[in-house]
């Protein structure tokens, strides 16, 4: 009995896929009755420090960024927090990335939309050492914050949105190169 009750208990827990940094990185995550499996993780770094690790969920394996940008479906990009952060380290991050990786006329057309994410992310305050934000996309509901696994804030419509923000990570410019081969299953 003890053995059934102890193989039901690991049953039930989410299989960890990964460590990044000493952080367990779930293998997969249900977004609304979708499973989405995880793609890839790594840790970012900003001079020395250790600021998040990131995984990239999507509902099949890709290896490359324009796979993973033409995939259609829910997606999800994870940021389990290694250090405080405060909410205009998060937005300008998120801004600086968009700029650059995102065509000049593109970003013309994705202006209030970001304004919407960074009334949000303001909303967060500052993000927590532990906390987890979640970036969803979820098809004709678009672009979802979560802190924590709860929602904040209204989603932002447009899947070119979404891909703008994947580009952060997996764009020409990324935010870090090793990250981006890490989210795209290629080690750090």
């Amino acid at each position: 009995m003890r053995g059934a009750l102890l193989f039901l208990a690991f049953a039930a827990a989410p299989a960890v896929a990964a460590e990044v940094a000493g952080i367990k990185v779930d293998e997969r995550v249900k977004l609304e009755s979708v499973e989405l499996v995880l793609n890839g993780a790594g840790l970012r770094t900003k001079a020395f420090f250790k600021v998040y690790v990131a995984g990239l969920y999507l509902a099949e394996k890709r290896t490359s960024a324009a796979e993973v940008l033409a995939l259609p479906g829910a997606k999800r990009v994870s940021m389990r927090l290694m250090r405080d952060l405060s909410a205009k380290q998060l937005t300008d991050a998120l801004d600086e990335g968009i700029r650059d990786n995102t065509p000049t006329a593109e970003q013309e057309s994705l202006k209030g939309r970001v304004a919407e994410l960074t009334t949000v992310m303001n909303s967060l305050q500052s993000g927590k050492e532990g906390d987890v934000i979640a970036l969803d996309w979820l098809p004709g509901i678009g672009t979802r914050v979560l802190l924590n696994g709860e929602t904040k804030g209204k989603p932002i419509t447009g899947e070119d949105f979404y891909r703008a923000l994947l580009r952060i990570w997996l764009g020409e410019n990324p935010v870090s190169g090793s990250l981006k081969n890490a989210l795209l299953g290629h080690g750090g």
